[in-house]
């Protein structure tokens, strides 16, 4: 793509030295994609992304984007890539809390305030042509997909659907006048953890009522919507909060289907009655860490040989929810660590050795004293910021 040298056309402006060129066609989405690897080659923590992956979550078959707008941008200089954003403006978000609020993403560039600042005024201009009034994020690209910036514990590579980022960009973005919304806490806990007393006592008394079971997936379409039911009723009141919907929890499930361990996906009763859901998935960033983000020729066989002779030793609970009805009382606390424990064994038949469980809300206490009371600990903190426009 030539970089534009007079006339300038919608979704091209000029900051200086930098040109910010909108994404279009096959040849700038590539680069888009292929970005980071100029930013984080000499970064040992870095986890390159399946660029097959990358292409479709940024495909019109995301069905993301059918309830939202989004645009994105890349920053050129002499020609090169140093920088992306995009902007998204989610009509589900909107309708749900009235507010006036589009998100920015896919966030990356050089360190450099003069490229943050274009790429950032690029996406503020275009949600405020949207009728936005605030931005919020880095949001890649909804609240049900990966969030947050990481703003500490650069010294560990990042878990399956995190992110990672180097440590100059809150920098960045507080110089544009981004302030913090909300910390997003990633725990790591030992795989064999073992329960306080006071845990001990809370399962004890709830067993009689509570029955944990694995997912069944010779029934995988009910059991889908079983967790589907259980995830909208338990996640109604949380920060942010929008439902999947049906399609998005289908194309979910496709992956969930094809990564999952059924004995590490667990579904708890209270007296017959599904109340809440746990999911434990493999850490494929351990698998794909040296494939540089490729599946072919061979890197499809290395990551199937991987999963199925050498199982990752490390996982991430990226969902679990228990109903509103049990979540100030102790038995849902009963329910959260029972589904966990129950994930103990079979997890180490598989050589698992420690959890990441993420992400939790800062304030979201209730959770946090339980991961912690069986010994987790916040190794990674993710921010989201937001600006007024």
């Amino acid at each position: 793509m030539k970089p534009v040298q007079h006339h300038q056309p919608p979704g091209h402006h000029r900051h200086e030295s930098l040109q910010i060129i909108k994404v279009g066609g096959r040849r700038a989405l590539n680069e888009f994609i292929r970005l980071p690897w100029s930013l984080y080659g000499d970064d040992p923590m870095w986890v390159p992304p399946l660029v097959l992956e990358r292409r479709e979550h940024l495909s019109p078959k995301n069905p993301y984007f059918k309830h939202a707008a989004y645009c994105s941008w890349l920053a050129y200089r002499d020609s090169r890539p140093v920088g992306r954003i995009s902007a998204q403006k989610d009509s589900l978000y909107l309708e749900r809390y009235r507010n006036a609020t589009g998100f920015f993403g896919m966030l990356e560039a050089e360190d450099n305030t003069r490229t943050f600042q274009a790429l950032l005024d690029t996406a503020e201009s275009w949600l405020r042509n949207q009728g936005m009034q605030r931005i919020s994020g880095p949001f890649n690209l909804s609240i049900n997909q990966e969030l947050g910036l990481l703003v500490d514990g650069f010294d560990t590579p990042p878990s399956l659907m995190m992110g990672h980022a180097r440590p100059y960009y809150g920098n960045r973005l507080a110089e544009n006048g981004y302030t913090k919304e909300k910390d997003l806490l990633a725990y790591i806990i030992d795989a064999d953890f073992k329960p306080s007393a006071a845990m001990q006592t809370v399962t004890k008394r709830a067993k009689k009522n509570v029955r944990i079971r694995s997912l069944q997936k010779s029934n995988f379409s009910a059991e889908l919507a079983v967790i589907k039911s259980i995830h909208d009723d338990a996640w109604s009141q949380n920060w942010g909060f929008v439902p999947f919907t049906a399609v998005e929890f289908e194309h979910l499930g496709k992956d969930l289907k094809m990564l999952a361990n059924e004995k590490l996906v667990k579904i708890a009763e209270v007296n017959g009655e599904p109340a809440a859901f746990l999911v434990v998935l493999p850490n494929i960033n351990e698998v794909i860490r040296d494939l540089n983000g490729r599946l072919l020729p061979f890197g499809w066989l290395k990551m199937l040989w991987r999963l199925k002779v050498k199982y990752p030793q490390s996982a991430r609970i990226p969902l679990m929810g228990v109903r509103c009805r049990y979540h100030d009382n102790l038995l849902g606390a009963a329910l959260a660590f029972m589904m966990i424990a129950s994930t103990l064994e079979p997890g180490r038949k598989l050589g698992i050795k420690e959890v990441e469980l993420s992400w939790i809300l800062e304030d979201n206490m209730r959770m946090r004293n339980i991961i912690e009371s069986i010994g987790g600990r916040v190794y990674k903190t993710y921010r989201i910021y937001n600006k007024k426009l």
